[in-house]
């Protein structure tokens, strides 16, 4: 067995690296927080918190409360999130792929199959995405998270100042989400969510090679160096919003994702477990055996 002498010093300064940014993250979260607080102290700042509360109020006839569909959304949007970027990290980390997909139609169209199992994801994530702007558009509950109002930038301001301050603002998710909230919702759902498949889209193997006008105009490098930051902005995202839903009463706002209800029982969080073990279980099945049989019902495998 051969053993590589600088592997230790160089894990350690790998560890060292990766301990001094997470001292320098504690140190600049402590640095916020005791500077929002020292704001929260000024006279100006106190009133234009209460001038600017978080929210603002929301049109008239706009639905209170969370639908079940909503649940479900979210559930599903979270578990083909994860997939989608465990995959989109092997494939980065790919050399020499293991197993290839061709399609049985077109013979050309040639794939590693961790590329063929991450743009399947995809599609299954647009189409689930697809589905919830339709219902968010006809059931009106678009008025929640679609801001109607210019009151939503210095409400945001404040519910910003609040949540660094770590005095969280005073709402209710199950009838108005305060108005940073709403900014956060709407740039994942129709900024991210967009960018990120237009740029899957550009790096696919499905994109169109003998277009070269069109490659000109859009540049693989280019979407390249969109779609990494997107994907660290959605897992950034869904760390703080855990971390915010946990953090300001986790069994009421559970509650109003998965069970649909405003309570302050654990039913929401009973499903949410169920969930997590979802999540968990479609992480586990992901290893050949299952791959190769559901990708070879669409083209053929090939293993080397």
């Amino acid at each position: 067995m051969s053993h590589d002498p600088d592997a230790t010093p160089a894990r350690r300064i790998r560890w060292g690296r990766w301990a001094a940014w997470g001292l320098a993250l504690v140190v600049l979260a402590a640095v916020v927080v005791l500077l929002a607080r020292w704001m929260r102290g000024l006279e100006p700042v106190q009133e234009f918190l209460v001038a600017f509360p978080g929210s603002y109020p929301l049109p008239e006839g706009a639905p209170v409360g969370l639908p079940a569909w909503l649940g479900w959304q979210h559930f599903f949007n979270a578990f083909l999130l994860v997939l989608v970027v465990r995959t989109g990290l092997e494939v980065r980390a790919e050399r020499r792929p293991a197993a290839l997909w061709t399609s049985r139609r077109n013979r050309r169209r040639r794939m590693s199959l961790t590329v063929w199992l991450h743009l399947a994801l995809d599609a299954l994530w647009i189409v689930n995405g697809v589905v919830y702007v339709v219902l968010l558009f006809s059931t009106g509950q678009w008025m929640r998270i679609v801001p109607t109002d210019w009151a939503v930038i210095p409400n945001a301001v404040s519910a910003a100042l609040q949540y660094a301050s770590l005095d969280w603002p005073l709402d209710n998710g199950w009838v108005n989400y305060n108005s940073l909230q709403q900014l956060s919702y709407v740039a994942v759902v129709f900024v991210a969510a967009p960018l990120a498949i237009a740029t899957g889209a550009r790096m696919s193997a499905l994109w169109p090679r003998d277009a070269p006008r069109l490659n000109r105009v859009y540049r693989f490098e280019l979407a390249k160096a969109v779609h990494l930051p997107v994907m660290v902005f959605f897992v950034a995202f869904t760390v703080v919003h855990v971390a915010l839903v946990l953090a300001t009463g986790a069994l009421r706002n559970l509650n109003h994702i998965f069970a649909a209800r405003d309570a302050g029982d654990w039913v929401g969080f009973g499903i949410f477990v169920l969930a997590l073990l979802g999540i968990a279980a479609g992480w586990a099945l992901i290893r050949p055996s299952i791959v190769d049989r559901i990708a070879a019902a669409f083209g053929e495998v090939t293993r080397r």
